[in-house]
């Protein structure tokens, strides 16, 4: 199943949430039935990762979005989990700070985006710095809609010094984040996540849909799409996100670069010292 196109977000419809099922999980019935599957599309991020890494010519950008609980702590560990390290990074961004705010809203976001050859991986991101405010009424309509006009034109700028942008916004019903919220109230090894502001910012749930719908139809453009992915299941999500990367990369026509030395002349050594070696 194509489920980039199935969950793109289009500029000529309008998305809106409520049509989307959180819950949809595809023709897979379980997590062990698309087990297989996931597995393949993880191993081949690997693949390309190392591709992108060695050719050093494109830069892959992966934001993530969500309501609180809406998974993505889980996808970076079980889908972005599947790339080296050392050429990929994940940036949480989190209230701005003094220092921050004495900026505009794009300023703390531009170091960590992507160099050549490398992932970044944004947990939250830029947009958090128009859907807080908005659902806060700290700016109005007219200020909101500048800043999504400075984000395509930021996101467009990325996107010409060769930059691949994906974005996900994991999409999550009411009663399964109350079910998460849940299990950090009975598990000891998740009450570390628990957050006054939780329920608080659920209080704005309706507000929080409206201000995300906004969002994604005013900044999903040709150079930065928007995914909208049901993540009532964990299991499905980590299957469409991993299957919509695997599919964007494999467009980059990656490969290894030619090698930047004779390799007649390195055989030629490497021959030589093995029979030095044994002599």
């Amino acid at each position: 199943m194509d489920y980039r196109e199935q969950f793109l977000v289009r500029s000529d419809t309008p998305v809106r949430l409520r049509d989307i099922d959180p819950s949809f999980k595809g023709q897979h019935k379980s997590k062990s039935s698309a087990a297989q599957e996931i597995q393949r599309c993880l191993k081949r991020l690997g693949q390309l990762q190392a591709l992108l890494s060695a050719q050093a010519e494109r830069s892959v950008l992966i934001v993530l979005q969500a309501m609180d609980a809406g998974g993505k702590d889980g996808t970076i560990k079980h889908v972005f989990g599947a790339f080296n390290p050392q050429a990929a990074s994940v940036t949480s961004f989190k209230v701005p700070t003094p220092q921050e705010q004495a900026h505009d809203f794009l300023w703390r976001v531009h170091p960590h985006t992507p160099a050549r050859g490398q992932i970044a991986i944004f947990n939250r991101s830029h947009y958090e710095d128009v859907l807080v405010p908005r659902v806060h009424g700290l700016i109005d309509k007219a200020q909101w809609a500048e800043r999504y006009a400075l984000i395509r034109s930021f996101e467009r700028g990325l996107a010409a010094n060769a930059t691949l942008i994906l974005k996900f916004f994991l999409h999550i019903s009411r009663g399964e984040q109350l079910a998460r919220f849940e299990k950090r109230i009975v598990d000891p090894t998740r009450n570390w996540k628990i957050s006054e502001s939780d329920y608080a910012e659920r209080e704005r749930w309706d507000a929080y849909i409206a201000a995300f719908e906004d969002a994604l139809n005013a900044t999903s453009t040709h150079e930065a799409r928007w995914y909208v992915i049901p993540a009532d299941h964990k299991w499905f999500r980590n299957l469409a996100v991993s299957q919509i990367v695997v599919d964007a990369m494999e467009e980059l026509h990656l490969s290894f670069p030619p090698p930047s030395v004779d390799l007649a002349e390195i055989r030629r050594k490497y021959h030589k010292a093995v029979r030095e070696q044994h002599a």
